[in-house]
């Protein structure tokens, strides 16, 4: 089978560094293009240079249409309009496009579902297989422990993330709802300052701390009298989220149109 010709939206940035890198030391694999925004100092500059490795022969543009026209796949994990916009812009070329782009509303959630009706999309909050296995495991416990045990998640990052909660946060929250069988939105709790008053019976708690380089730790908790039951994933690298981006695009070859998850890519469904 001929190589996947994969591009990378983002291609300057650390996670795209981390995805040339990714690409280059996997089978089946080709880097063919990337991108960043018109004006970027990385316009014109070898990608494999950038990510420290040996040139490449395949240089930044800032042309995202012409890269969906050149590659099998897409990678991106940069802001939620840009990603919206590209989406659209793999929808109309018929080309995979795995995104990793959190802090997205629900309207730009739908817009990919639209794009997806043209190209096989894989879009999930977090594309690590543990983070993944953590979100089936919480919606299965959530199911067996009724409301009895209060549900809190707690998660971590380096300081320059924007968004908060975190989108793995959001993803745990909305998988321990989906196990009680509840409105996540409905019983969701962002954030407590002041005078809140007791917990309300059913809430799904969140609470985000930002601090240092980080890369990511989420925690959920059941607490119940008498006891406190927690599943905790702790990302030391990067790493984790390029292996699981590459592994998304390779499994998406061949899919037919639709918007997919790293559940379907890793085989968890029921």
């Amino acid at each position: 089978m001929a190589e996947l010709k994969i591009g990378i939206i983002g291609c300057a940035g650390r996670m795209g560094c981390m995805l040339v890198r990714q690409i280059a030391q996997t089978e089946g694999c080709a880097l063919v293009g990337g991108t960043e925004p018109a004006g970027s100092d990385a316009i014109g500059a070898d990608i494999g240079a950038l990510a420290g490795l040996a040139a490449a022969g395949v240089t930044v543009g800032d042309d995202a249409g012409a890269l969906f026209a050149a590659a099998d796949a897409v990678l991106e994990f940069t802001a939620p309009a840009a990603t919206v916009a590209h989406a659209h812009l793999a929808g109309q070329a018929g080309t995979i496009h795995v995104i990793g782009t959190t802090g997205l509303d629900a309207d730009q959630a739908a817009a990919l579902g639209e794009a997806a009706q043209g190209a096989a999309i894989v879009w999930a909050p977090n594309m690590s297989l543990g983070v993944n296995l953590m979100m089936r495991l919480t919606e299965r416990v959530a199911a067996a422990l009724d409301d009895d045990y209060d549900i809190e998640i707690v998660e971590i990052h380096h300081r320059y993330k924007a968004d908060a909660p975190s989108g793995t946060a959001l993803g745990l929250g909305r998988a321990a709802a989906a196990g009680r069988g509840v409105d996540f939105d409905a019983v969701a709790m962002r954030g407590r300052d002041g005078m809140t008053g007791p917990r309300k019976r059913g809430a799904i708690g969140m609470a985000a701390l930002r601090g240092g380089d980080l890369v990511g730790e989420h925690t959920v908790i059941f607490a119940a009298d008498g006891e406190r039951f927690e599943l905790t994933h702790r990302a030391t690298s990067r790493e984790i989220y390029a292996r699981g981006a590459v592994r998304a695009a390779l499994w998406a070859r061949g899919k037919p149109a639709g918007l997919y998850g790293m559940a379907d890519v890793l085989g968890l469904g029921d």
